[in-house]
């Protein structure tokens, strides 16, 4: 998974061993191999602990922004009126 890849390139570029960063982040050395590959099983808690580690985790945040939700936009979108009545204007009165 491309997410895994990044960190273990992120923290190769750091040059900081797999034994330093998993004690830094307070996870086995099993389990930074298991982020490192990208495993949905592991809690997105400590995708950001890592993440923190390597000085990346303000790109956290933008994962679910709502101003790039391209499907979220589109529903909004479809959910506008088709036509906008006039106001002021009351039916039924001559």
């Amino acid at each position: 998974m491309k997410l895994g890849e990044d960190i273990a390139v992120a923290r190769k570029k750091r040059r900081i061993s797999t034994v330093s960063m998993a004690e830094r982040a307070f996870i086995s050395r099993g389990t930074l191999y298991k982020v490192e590959k990208g495993d949905p099983s592991v809690s997105m808690g400590i995708y950001a602990t890592v993440l923190s580690i390597l000085g990346l985790v303000e790109g956290l945040g933008n994962v679910a922004d709502r101003r790039t939700d391209t499907l979220g936009l589109d529903i909004d979108e479809d959910r506008l009126p088709k036509r906008i009545q006039p106001r002021g204007r009351k039916r039924g009165r001559s």
